[in-house]
């Protein structure tokens, strides 16, 4: 018999290495967001809802109603 000596576990251990590269990749690409462009995100929401919110009419009536 001629070969050579493989430890399963450690095959085992790159194999799954392996799967969990690729599955980290899938999720980098689905859920992948710089953080520079969340920040961007975030900063035109506000703007835009301060915007928003400066074009509301206040009320004269006391309830809450307009």
């Amino acid at each position: 018999m001629s070969g050579t000596i493989v430890n399963l576990r450690l095959v085992r251990k790159a194999k799954a290495r392996a799967q969990a590269e690729k599955k980290a990749e899938e999720n980098r690409v689905t859920f992948g967001t710089p953080k520079a462009l969340r920040k961007l995100n975030a900063a035109e929401k506000k703007l835009e809802d301060k915007r928003h919110a400066s074009g509301r009419l206040e009320t004269t009536s006391g309830n809450g109603e307009g």
